[in-house]
């Protein structure tokens, strides 16, 4: 477990994650909605 100081930096690596992966998310959603409209057309 991380411990005083090296909370701040453990919850800033954390968030820095989930925004990477909230981002990471909502591409892969828009370019496979972009290939599946590629596809029907």
């Amino acid at each position: 477990m991380a411990s005083g100081m090296d909370m701040k930096s453990a919850n800033s690596t954390y968030s820095s994650f989930i925004t990477f992966v909230k981002v990471g998310t909502a591409v892969s959603v828009a370019v496979a909605a972009l290939v599946v409209l590629l596809i029907s057309g």
